[in-house]
């Protein structure tokens, strides 16, 4: 057991990331209708629901790349609903995206320290946190190489290493398993783990993969149609037939893939 339930007491008012009753409509289609979820740091929470249910507008909203038209996004104490991605990850918040956002012609290592280096590290200590992050993520060997060079599961650890370079309090995964052969499951699961443990921070995890989901988030929050239909422990959800309904003609909650 990891010290979650140790860090719970220790917790204060900047540990909880929310969106409180947020909603989003675009063109006149609503997106999101009035949608509440935290995420505690030391924890890691799956987002998940059928396709199209407004996974990826909710990430959006809480990391700055979109506004909500209602509600608010808090980040501790601070109303953060305005701020923008940048000024956000300044003050301990970082995502990865389901699709590289890397610099693919320069190295991965100096990948990692440029994401330091945007938060504000002097270079001494981005190269520090660079060299530390592409051991643990098991990347030192492709230090020196383009990112352009990295295979599909390795530019998924450029990532998150670069999320974590900008030392978070709270990282938003947007499926970063996605691709991922299911050989190299287990061990993406062990980094998104590290991120908890090694680092503290809060995770929410958006992935298709319902085993993974399953496996390492201690709750889930399931969203249909902009709205969320059911919260609770990765065994209670298992057993909703609200959430088993509204993946019909997706893919069963228990199964192996889709979300």
């Amino acid at each position: 057991m990891h010290a979650l339930h140790e860090r719970e007491s220790e917790r204060g008012p900047g540990d909880v990331l929310r969106a409180s009753a947020v909603s989003r409509s675009y063109d006149g289609v609503q997106a999101l209708g009035g949608v509440t979820l935290e995420v505690r740091r030391g924890e890691v929470v799956g987002l998940i629901g059928p396709n199209g249910a407004g996974k990826s507008t909710l990430v959006n909203l809480l990391s700055g790349f979109d506004r909500p038209d209602r509600g608010t996004i808090t980040l501790g104490e601070r109303d953060v609903t305005r701020w923008s991605p940048n000024r956000r990850s300044r003050h301990g918040l970082a995502r990865t995206f389901q699709h590289s956002h890397s610099f693919r012609d320069l190295s991965v290592r100096e990948n990692v320290e440029i994401a330091a280096l945007g938060v504000g590290a002097a270079p001494r200590a981005a190269a520090s946190r660079a060299t530390k992050l592409l051991d643990v993520l098991g990347l030192a060997h492709y230090a020196a190489s383009p990112a352009a060079a990295l295979a599909h599961g390795d530019e998924r650890r450029l990532g998150v290493a670069r999320a974590l370079a900008t030392e978070p309090r709270f990282v938003l995964l947007d499926e970063p398993a996605a691709g991922l052969p299911e050989a190299e499951v287990p061990e993406f699961a062990a980094v998104v783990r590290s991120v908890r443990d090694d680092h503290g921070a809060g995770v929410l995890l958006i992935d298709h993969n319902m085993a993974l989901i399953m496996e390492i988030c201690e709750r889930l929050h399931v969203l249909d149609q902009g709205r969320t239909l059911a919260e609770g422990t990765p065994a209670e959800i298992r057993d909703n037939l609200d959430v088993a309904a509204a993946y019909l003609g997706e893919s069963p909650v228990a199964g192996e893939t889709g979300a």
